[in-house]
């Protein structure tokens, strides 16, 4: 990938080109701790989303935590100040939030509170107006109630996206942060809806599930690593949209994962070539649900999940003793559909005669980034894609 050719088309006066690579570091750092911690299960979540949430926060913290969190974010405010940080992220989510028929990408933070609080207004305005998100008082003494109050208010905030987010086992916070993101795009090059087939997808020596395999067969962005043990394929959505699909050889996913950073992304996008493929991958919706407490914890913002973390910027009670709940939703859907749903794929001709067969019938890598920014929109290890 070129992203110098991204950059250039930015706003000269945005600061969003100053942060781009702190991103990158957070998104591959989260993935490499959230992926390794099974390996019967998907990994699913979205570093710009997450790192937009922390940052919205970011002003309602004192002392040590609000030192914790750029540095967890992997900001440093030697060479960014706090300001650009928060005015590249402000210009992040406004340009993914943009409405668009083909490409919907819906992305906010929701900060729960107890009524019973003292709220600092200035905050929650500020999370309102700078970061499009909301903020909404219950009543937590009353958990049963308020868990029913706050599943209603996010399915209808999220259009349905987010159903019964907190189940009977949940138990209450005085303060919870939900981050949510939701995509959906349409193909530059669709796959042909005709092709799709009931095929088998192995997700290890002992399991094997049917899965609805989509196809296409065209010129396609291909590189056979010669420093990985993977071979990747690069597709676009239309408008801003572009995903990495990577599929390790059989046993390496976790090899492959602990490699990923800005290097290895740079070092694909320059190497992938154009091929003629027969292109088989499983059609799929996948969602995802964390508590990111444990994994922040890991990147050093301890103090959000402690008796000493400082609210004083939210709550005029700074001595908050109920750790601050951290959720993060995502959900990404993969069909077929493109700008021309009804076309068949073109080959190119510069396509070689004999096509190559790549099929993701085994645990694979999904990368999406937003096109414009080169920022990760989502990182996912597909373990089972039912």
């Amino acid at each position: 990938m070129d992203t110098s050719k991204h950059d250039q088309n930015l706003d000269q006066h945005s600061p969003l080109p100053n942060i781009t690579p702190n991103l990158a570091d957070l998104a591959f750092s989260l993935y490499r701790e959230l992926a390794h911690q099974s390996n019967t299960t998907n990994t699913f979540f979205s570093p710009v989303s997450i790192a937009i949430a922390f940052v919205m926060l970011s002003p309602g913290t004192k002392g040590d935590t609000h030192i914790q969190i750029p540095q967890g974010l992997n900001f440093n405010f030697k060479e960014t100040v706090q300001t650009d940080i928060h005015k590249g992220l402000q210009h992040l989510l406004d340009s993914l939030n943009q409405p668009d028929d083909e490409l919907q990408l819906t992305t906010s933070n929701i900060l729960l509170i107890d009524e019973n609080l003292k709220q600092v207004h200035k905050f929650l305005e500020d999370v309102k107006r700078l970061f499009h998100s909301d903020a909404l008082a219950t009543d937590f003494q009353d958990w049963a109630r308020a868990r029913r109050q706050i599943n209603e208010y996010l399915k209808n905030k999220t259009q349905g996206k987010i159903v019964d987010l907190f189940s009977e086992l949940d138990s209450p916070a005085l303060l919870i942060l939900v981050n949510y993101i939701f995509f959906k795009g349409t193909w530059v090059h669709p796959f042909n809806q005709k092709r799709t087939r009931e095929e088998n997808f192995y997700m290890n020596e002992t399991t094997v599930m049917k899965v609805p395999m989509m196809f296409q067969s065209r010129a396609i962005k291909y590189l056979n690593d010669p420093v990985l043990p993977c071979r990747l394929v690069q597709l676009d959505y239309t408008h801003n949209g572009t995903v990495f699909f990577v599929l390790p050889d059989e046993g390496k996913i976790d090899t492959v994962i602990t490699a990923l950073s800005r290097d290895t992304i740079q070092r694909w996008g320059e190497s992938l070539t154009r091929r003629h493929l027969n292109l088989y991958i499983p059609k799929v919706s996948i969602s995802g649900a964390c508590d990111l407490g444990d994994i922040l914890r890991d990147l050093g913002i301890a103090d959000l999940h402690n008796n000493k973390a400082d609210f004083s910027g939210i709550t005029r009670e700074a001595s908050v003793s109920t750790p601050l709940k951290v959720l993060h939703q995502s959900r990404l859907q993969l069909d077929e559909k493109g700008a021309r749903a009804n076309a068949p794929a073109a080959i190119t001709a510069h396509a070689v005669s004999e096509p190559l067969t790549v099929r993701f019938d085994r645990p694979f890598l999904l990368l999406v980034f937003d096109h414009f920014t080169w920022s990760s929109l989502f990182l996912i290890k597909v373990v089972n894609p039912t």
